[in-house]
């Protein structure tokens, strides 16, 4: 009998019961807004930025409305202005240079390994382009930080990092985000917190924070944050900032931090099932698994393999058979964005140049979703339904030569 799995691979856990109470309370009292409080309350959105500044060992932290705001602050932040070139991943998801374009910067994309990391021989080659690295963390794969900081510091590049896959994840013990100037995450729905939108800005920089707790629309109300620099920081910088509103409310706070307090065993929970898909992938003829270094402390909310070298007709086989079998893989190789995929040569208010070398890894990168409502068992179901398809396929091709 053929196996099917019946599971969503778009069902994400229920908010933990702690979290609905504390979001029922701040409905109850009305008081959304950060910055409306009563009495000595403290405001949820400010208990959150000092609870996660102290999980990743940030000594300054933001809440926002989104992981693209928060990338788009740190830019602007930076000083990254119209017409500026950023360096940024070739293999990433479209809001990274869309953050890079909302502040009028030109992206200048950097080509991936078979790791599906940045290539740091290729970046190696371009840092003398810019002066900012934009690194996206994409899908959880973390580079080798210590040679990526190394180059960087020493080309004068400062490095941001985009950490919307990452949260929780670290290298060499070192926490995703804490290795550059500043560390962008998201709680959108599909990461691993969930707040449906939303996001934190993290550094160590006072004067940067400064510019971001303005750019994120505090007025002069940057006194009743607790994760940031003292008030003299902002004296000059509070007349020369703008404000570009994208504060996170109390109603989203208040439903994130029950999720931070619990994020580890989350994380924990989705590499045990990762390691259950990767488990029953192994050797399968034509499907190459992705190594992770022994640094690398991965969370994996969701798992990729290569089919490298394979026709785009013999890929789209594999997805589509996988489909019929309730199996919901996606395709970064396809010539024309779908869904959330889309490559660096779809992105056409983006100038680039061809890079045959990432576009072989990007034809055969295949995604798929890991949510927390799968269990281990369906995870193995998915992983024999993934690897008959893929040797369905793979024969024929063999047959055919």
């Amino acid at each position: 009998m053929t196996e099917v799995f019946k599971g969503s691979f778009t069902q994400q856990e229920p908010i933990p019961e702690d979290g609905i109470a504390a979001a029922l309370a701040v409905m109850q009292h009305g008081r959304l807004h950060r910055y409306n409080t009563a009495g000595a309350e403290i405001a949820e959105a400010a208990l959150l930025e000092e609870e996660f500044a102290a999980e990743v060992g940030a000594k300054y932290c933001l809440a926002v409305a989104s992981g693209g705001y928060a990338m788009t602050t740190a830019l602007r932040a930076a000083g990254v202005k119209h017409g500026d070139r950023v360096l940024t991943n070739a293999f990433t998801l479209a809001p990274v240079p869309g953050a890079i374009a909302a502040v009028g910067g030109v992206p200048v994309f950097v080509g991936v390994t078979e790791d599906l990391v940045i290539d740091l021989d290729d970046l190696a080659v371009k840092l003398d382009q810019a002066k900012v690295l934009l690194l996206s963390h994409m899908r959880g794969h973390i580079c080798d930080m210590e040679r990526l900081m190394a180059l960087c510091d020493a080309a004068g590049v400062m490095v941001i990092e985009d950490c919307a896959h990452t949260m929780g994840a670290a290298w060499d013990n070192v926490p995703s985000g804490r290795w550059g100037r500043f560390g962008c995450y998201s709680t959108q729905t599909y990461k691993h917190m969930n707040s449906g939108e939303g996001g934190f800005l993290v550094t160590d920089d006072a004067e940067s924070m400064a510019r971001a707790i303005m750019l994120s629309g505090s007025y002069m109300l940057f006194d009743k944050h607790r994760a940031a620099p003292p008030p003299e920081v902002f004296a000059q910088i509070k007349y020369e900032t703008p404000n570009i509103s994208g504060r996170m409310d109390n109603l989203r706070a208040a439903i994130l931090r029950p999720q931070l307090r619990r994020l580890k065993d989350q994380c924990a929970a989705w590499n045990a099932r990762y390691r259950a898909v990767e488990d029953g992938l192994r050797d399968v003829p034509g499907l190459r698994l992705i190594d992770r270094p022994a640094k690398e402390q991965f969370v994996a909310s969701s798992f990729q393999f290569l089919l490298l070298d394979w026709s785009a007709d013999s890929v789209a086989d594999v997805i589509g058979r996988c489909k019929a079998r309730g199996v919901e893989l996606k395709w970064f190789g396809g010539a024309e964005p779908s869904g959330f995929t889309s490559r660096y040569d779809s992105w056409r208010y983006a100038p680039s140049e061809p890079m045959p070398a990432s576009d072989r890894v990007l034809a055969g990168i295949v995604d798929m979703r890991l949510p927390l409502t799968f269990t281990l068992d369906d995870c193995a179901l998915i992983a024999r339904i993934i690897r008959a398809e893929v040797g369905a396929v793979y024969q024929g091709l063999a047959a055919a030569e």
